[in-house]
């Protein structure tokens, strides 16, 4: 039964939580996703995710361009229609840029919209697709990366077989002049090998540095991209620095003799959230401010001596500035109860931001230069949700059961709590491990949030050890353990929950992705007896294949387990008895798994995995697959995403709300209930 095969349902308890967030006001919410100022701080140029409707096609979001005009506080729309990316200000032309690739083009192609009115021009296209760009500071040339094609083969036959990982083509950078004059100008290919990722032009324009991983593959992607200097009129490496490990972000200081590198600390550090100092010359770069116990998300110079930054401190941002030698760290703005995604400054110091909070999605923020100056939101691209109510949301901290951390979390109230009350409570766990939860807005397709807060259950959301956000011992802790103290951390959440006379200990939930599905699934398993219901999404269930299924095996080595399985015996039952498979036999929860088809980074097979091992070891507990055909390590289009969290909500109204394991598996089709509809 298809979704516009609606059939009415009212629930009992439907009019009694009218007045909060329903799946229906998921699938409309609009998000700032960036921001970009101009130098001189008058315009703030800014893009919006708006969702397409799930009801008329299975699609994905589209992104609108808008710009503020800081002076009069007024926002226009200035391109709306299509998918557009890499907005930026061209220097010296009062226009922006971006590629995207219209009805007309054969590719993806560089544009140009004047900020004074008129249409958006095409200004470059290549012969293949253009990945990135980034503009000379003499407004006319950029240097821009484009995927090879694949070479395309001399079979006779009308069958083509798909050999796996071969024929992957590189991705080279580019210089080229785009202006009126040289329309034919052949670009010039930079001598760089492998594929090139970041590019950023120095002050003066006379280089360029470039990150380049060996190959095209995901794993060298995240673990050996290396940083080259690639002389401008020469186009040949000039210098390379020896970094390693995972790396973000690469920025010029402005006298051009120094870069600083958003990377990790070394090799088997999980994340690139820390800051290193380099020679424009090339050399080892050098970490400053080692001992932060907090996450860099976002580095730029704003002068030869002085970097900004946007960094998380466990659920708290913060934009601040520090010295390129690790001193004088000052905070210009800390928020404990906003999610910062990202930042710009202009040349007189305003800063634009994009940010979350409990009681909205990511809206435009400007701070005036001044670091008494308070940040004032400037956009509402959700004015409805005035009118809906929201759960109380509030951080919690508890210490785990060993006693080697305190671990902060996040826990949103159902909507009529009221203090004393048991309630059902979900536990939402984090991917990665290497990722965390601000106290911002935490309402998604797969995070439940204020979708169920409506319906009267609590959430929370542990940051468990090897989150982000808290420094590098605390990232480092769990790598060599996994499913061990890790997810004993989240137990240890849920019995503080349970202590505090606010979780109900018999109506227990969990869901989560990627590593929080792993954390989904050994909970249904290894720690059955504590939780009554569980929703698994595209998760691990078996550390053994899953490893050699994955695009990111060196990754997972490197940064996680630490040590190789075929290492000895005993290396190898180790990865098996971490797996949830390993303990379906004490599985009493039941369990939706719920998985993208194309998934190449958990492959659906592991879903698969665990589903066989509960129906043959446990026919008795309940227990459904889903696969999504078309979607990868998440859901991304409108349709597929709506039925992923009707299905979630549905599974934890049935066997989480009420406590009865027993109770009928819903039916496989079922329609989404009058409540959540339009």
């Amino acid at each position: 039964m298809s979704l516009l095969l609606l059939v009415l349902f009212f629930s009992a308890g439907s009019a009694l939580f009218a007045q909060g967030l329903t799946l229906e006001h998921v699938t409309k919410i609009k998000s700032v996703t960036s921001s970009i100022t101009s130098d001189d701080g008058s315009k703030v140029a800014y893009t919006v995710s708006v969702p397409a409707d799930p009801y008329e096609e299975n699609a994905g979001s589209s992104t609108e361009l808008h710009v503020l005009n800081v002076e009069t506080g007024e926002t226009k729309p200035y391109h709306t229609t299509g998918g557009i990316g890499s907005i930026q200000f061209r220097p010296g032309h009062n226009s922006l840029s971006f590629l995207t690739q219209r009805e007309e083009d054969d590719s993806r192609s560089l544009y140009e919209l004047p900020l004074d009115g008129g249409e958006a021009v095409k200004i470059f296209e290549y012969d293949r697709n253009i990945s990135s760009y980034e503009w000379h500071n003499d407004g006319n040339h950029i240097v821009f990366s484009s995927t090879l094609n694949a070479e395309t083969s001399d079979s006779p036959l009308p069958y083509k077989a798909n050999v796996y990982e071969a024929n992957r083509p590189q991705r080279p950078a580019y210089i080229t002049n785009v202006s009126h004059d040289h329309m034919d100008h052949e670009p010039h290919q930079l001598q760089v090998d492998g594929t090139v990722y970041m590019m950023k032009w120095s002050p003066d324009g006379s280089k360029i540095a470039v990150s380049a991983a060996p190959t095209p593959s995901i794993d060298d992607f995240y673990m050996a991209q290396s940083v080259y200097i690639v002389d401008y009129e020469t186009r040949e490496v000039a210098a390379e620095v020896n970094n390693e490990g995972k790396i973000g972000q690469i920025e010029w200081s402005p006298d051009g003799e120094r870069l600083a590198l958003r990377a990790g600390a070394d090799i088997h550090d999980p994340i690139d959230g820390r800051i290193l100092i380099v020679s424009a010359d090339g050399g080892t770069p050098s970490i400053i401010d080692e001992d932060y116990e907090g996450k860099y998300e976002q580095i730029v110079w704003t002068g030869n001596n002085q970097i900004h930054f946007l960094a998380s401190e466990s659920t708290a941002s913060v934009i601040g500035s520090i010295n390129p030698n690790g001193s004088n760290k000052q905070t210009i703005f800390r928020s404990d109860e906003h999610s910062i995604g990202s930042f710009s400054r202009s040349d007189n110091g305003l800063i634009s931001f994009v940010a979350s909070s409990p009681e909205h999605p990511n809206e435009l923020f400007v701070k005036q230069s001044g670091r008494n100056a308070q940040p004032e939101r400037v956009t509402n691209h959700n004015d409805w949700l005035s009118d809906v109510e929201l759960g109380e949301q509030k951080v919690v901290t508890y210490t785990t059961r060993d006693g080697e951390f305190d671990i902060d979390g996040v826990m949103i109230y159902p909507l009529d709590y009221s203090e004393g009350d048991r309630i059902p409570v979900i536990t939402v766990v984090h991917g990665g491990p290497e990722a965390h939860y601000d106290n911002g807005w935490l309402t998604a397709y797969s995070m439940p949030g204020q979708m169920a807060a409506a319906k009267g259950y609590g959430v929370f959301y542990p940051n468990y050890r090897g989150s982000t956000g808290r420094g590098i011992e605390f990232a480092y802790s769990s790598q060599g353990d996994l499913a061990g103290a890790e997810f004993d951390d989240i137990v240890d959440g849920v019995d503080y929950l349970i202590n505090q006379g606010v979780a109900d200990a018999d109506r227990i939930g969990v869901t989560g992705g990627s590593y929080g599905g792993y954390a989904s699934g050994w909970m249904a398993t290894h720690y059955s007896d504590r939780f009554a219901a569980s929703v698994m999404f595209v998760g691990i269930s078996n550390n053994i294949s899953k490893w050699g299924t994955s695009d990111i095996p060196d990754e997972l080595f490197l940064v996680h387990t630490r040590e190789r399985m075929w290492e000895s015996d005993e290396t190898w039952m180790d990865y098996l008895k971490r797996s949830p498979i390993y303990w379906v036999d004490r599985a009493e929860t039941p369990i939706l798994i719920m998985h993208g088809a194309e998934d190449t980074r958990v492959h659906p097979a592991q879903s698969l995995e665990l589903y066989r091992h509960m129906k043959v070891r446990k026919p008795e507990v309940p227990v459904r697959l889903v696969y999504y055909p078309g979607e990868g390590h998440g859901n991304t289009r409108a349709s597929s995403r709506l039925d992923y969290s009707h299905r979630m909500l549905r599974w934890f109204d049935t066997y989480l709300m009420t406590g009865d394991a027993s109770a009928d598996i819903p039916e496989w089709d079922a329609p989404i209930p009058a409540e959540d509809q339009q």
